[in-house]
């Protein structure tokens, strides 16, 4: 993708959504790091109803310890993984009271070296909690970044790099919400919805799916495409 369409390529997913967030619930740092590595092959909204009651009583890394591994998985059952999940998040807050004071480290490789942090989850909470700028590539992010010819990549951290060398200034810290909620709304895996997005006619994908019959027949011809997450479309 040439480089006037990559700045017009973020312009409008910043124009139809101009303030992304996470879709993961926190409060501070600390939960939202649980939330994100909780969210492992694992979906946004069925982490959100486990860690609701759970976020309540339970936001620091000291809390978690008296909660225990067995308490913690009461909280989760019906999150995947929720075994070596629980596992997980108790033995890094053991290591986040022993050794970080309980506070979540702002450091990339201070938040590897927890036991099921790996780098896209320590790339969501340097940007989510702290504002910088990383690209914490998952299934949406790298299938967009391929599919639209924005960043191609073999690899997770192949699009990662090549996010970090094209993305403009202007969108660099809101870059990882826009195109993961392009890719989980607009972009999908198995039927990318290109009659109702943005970014179409830069996008390197063909064919372009149509819409679906009864969908053009209720908003007729020449009815402008809506923007993502079902805003207006913008451009022409």
């Amino acid at each position: 993708m040439k480089r006037a369409d990559v700045f017009e390529f973020y312009r409008r997913l910043a124009e139809a959504n101009p303030a992304p967030e996470t879709e993961l619930a926190w409060t501070n740092p600390y939960t939202l790091l649980v939330a994100v590595a909780l969210s492992a092959q694992a979906t946004d909204v069925s982490v959100n109803k486990a860690t609701g009651a759970l976020f309540r009583d339970v936001d620091t890394p000291a809390k978690m310890l008296e909660l225990g591994e067995e308490g913690l998985k009461a909280h989760i059952r019906t999150i995947g993984l929720y075994n070596s999940k629980a596992k997980n998040v108790i033995a890094a807050a053991r290591i986040l009271v022993d050794e970080h004071g309980g506070e979540v480290p702002r450091s990339r490789e201070a938040l590897e070296s927890l036991p099921g942090v790996g780098r896209k989850t320590a790339n969501v909470v340097l940007n989510v909690a702290w504002g910088e700028e990383t690209f914490a590539v998952d299934t949406h992010i790298f299938r967009v970044g391929n599919r639209t010819g924005l960043a191609p990549g073999k690899t997770p951290l192949a699009v990662e790099q090549r996010l970090d060398k094209v993305t403009p200034g202007p969108f660099r810290a809101g870059a990882h919400h826009w195109l993961i909620l392009h890719g989980r709304y607009v972009c999908k895996a198995r039927r990318p919805e290109c009659w109702r997005c943005v970014v179409a006619d830069l996008c390197a994908f063909t064919p372009k799916t149509p819409p679906p019959a009864d969908k053009a027949a209720q908003e007729g011809a020449g009815a402008p495409p809506p923007g993502l997450l079902g805003a207006p479309g913008t451009h022409p």
